[in-house]
């Protein structure tokens, strides 16, 4: 279903004015500065936590080529993703980017697949909050992730602002420990001891670099995309952004950089000092690198007490995104549309409930590892997606205003597209039943769409508009 026929599909509200006025977000609350900070902060509990099962699938070396692999498909998502969030600053993000190029279908697609991505992510952030303050406080498990689920639910409900400042705040206090956990390292490194897992010489290609073989690279590969998970979700600010033109390239690409610097060095000093069969394993990797290193002390508390802040950073953000992306899904009629109703704080309430009270059970199952391949499928399908987007739009639409051009154009996204399609087939290679959950859930939003929500499409979304905009202008 391409854009010309999109209004086919879509129903109009009785009060349209009313409607909107109920499903607004508070505008220009969020700078440049605050997007690098919501960027970093989706993504750094993915420094203190669950990469390192990448070398448990491949060890150090095969993690290291999957890194390498996960940062240039993730840089090349940015910049694809900068130039579509400069021509459609709405709150739908991705599945906005799809509904231009492809109609409500193809947005849907996107923006179900970005919400199990975003759903899922915190549920297996909560079980490694959890394994922290375990470690430090001799108290985790259910407890602590409804804690967790409690507070910053009821703070996103305070309004985005708010939120947002908060947020940058923790993020802050989580770079000051990677950068103390970085320096620390330094001076007990070994490269022999990034090779000190024994390979498994049955396996093709398998050497003291890759000692699971070849096949390793590709297995280590979700865990990889960890380190970088959820940053593509800065323009879901993008309703509540200063100057979104100028703010979410530099908050996109601001972010990246920041987090494959972070995720290179974590990689190389954490296992050059401390061992990759040590890290392997671990459910506070950082901290056991610490204790290895250091012994129990107050170099290793810290970073553990700190630490903290990293998790619940990501915890915290990704709460914010998953109440935007079902926002915008709700607003325009795909989900149930009281889903996008705001309350005073131009907070969308039951966004931010709903979800939480599943991603709460969910972290019941303490199964980060396995709920990090749910959230990885989510988020490679929605990848393969947008990047077809960003091709599709560039060869039907190549004169529509473009605030921010991605540099190389179709080549960048293009090189993002089969990387993005390399790592959905190395969802399925770590564990194919797991996979097929993901893919059951995925399905049953589908099924969804198809008999009910295609029927009851609303008119008059900012996405919506755009698209009618264009298939007129088309026309002529």
């Amino acid at each position: 279903m391409d854009a010309r026929n999109e209004q086919s599909t879509i129903v109009k509200t009785e009060d349209s004015k009313e409607y909107f006025a109920q499903r607004e977000l508070k505008k220009g609350a969020v700078g440049w500065l605050l997007l690098v900070g919501l960027g970093v902060a989706y993504v750094i509990s993915g420094d203190f936590a669950g990469w390192n099962f990448g070398i448990a699938q491949g060890g150090w070396g095969g993690m290291f080529v999957a890194v390498i692999f996960a940062a240039i498909m993730y840089l090349c998502l940015c910049l694809s993703m900068s130039e579509m969030s400069t021509m459609l600053p709405t709150a739908g993000g991705g599945y906005s980017f799809a509904r231009m190029a492809f109609g409500p279908f193809g947005g849907y697609l996107t923006g179900t697949a970005i919400l199990i991505e975003y759903a899922i992510a915190p549920a297996a952030i909560a079980t490694f909050i959890g394994a922290y303050c375990e470690s430090l406080f001799g108290v985790g498990g259910w407890l602590i992730y409804l804690i967790c689920y409690l507070v910053f639910m009821g703070i996103h409900l305070k309004g985005a602002g708010e939120a947002l400042k908060i947020m940058f705040v923790i993020t802050a206090i989580a770079v000051v420990a990677v950068v103390v956990f970085l320096v620390a390292m330094v001076p007990h490194f070994n490269s022999a001891n990034l090779f000190d897992i024994a390979p498994d010489l049955a396996k093709a290609g398998a050497s003291s670099f890759l000692p699971q073989g070849y096949i390793g690279i590709w297995a280590a590969v979700p865990y990889a995309i960890w380190f970088f998970l959820a940053v593509e979700g800065v323009p879901l600010a993008a309703e509540e952004a200063k100057d979104p033109a100028q703010s979410l390239p530099r908050g996109l690409m601001g972010a990246m950089l920041i987090l494959a610097a972070f995720a290179i060095l974590i990689l190389i000093l954490s296992a050059g000092a401390a061992g990759a069969s040590v890290l392997k394993d671990s459910g506070a990797p950082l901290v056991d690198a610490l204790v290895k290193v250091y012994g129990h002390g107050m170099l290793a508390n810290f970073v553990n007490f700190v630490g903290l802040a990293g998790l619940i950073a990501s915890f915290f953000s990704i709460i914010y995104a998953y109440s935007r992306q079902i926002f915008a899904l709700s607003r325009a009629g795909y989900l149930p549309t009281s889903l996008s109703l705001t309350n005073k704080n131009k907070s969308p309430y039951l966004a931010v409930i709903i979800p939480g009270i599943i991603g709460f059970i969910l972290s019941l199952t303490k199964q980060g590892d396995l709920l990090i391949l749910i959230a990885v499928f989510g988020a490679t399908i929605s990848y393969v997606l947008m990047m077809m987007a960003h091709i599709k739009l560039r060869i039907s639409q190549p004169d529509v205003y473009r605030p921010y051009r991605t540099p190389g154009g179709i080549f960048t996204s293009s090189i993002a597209l089969i990387l993005s399609i390399v790592a959905v087939v190395a969802g399925f290679l770590v564990d194919p039943k797991v996979w097929f959950i993901a893919l059951g859930i995925y399905v049953v939003f589908i099924v969804y769409f198809l008999v009910y929500s295609r029927h009851h499409l609303i008119s008059g979304t900012p996405e919506a508009e755009f698209a009618s905009i264009k298939a007129a202008e088309q026309e002529l």
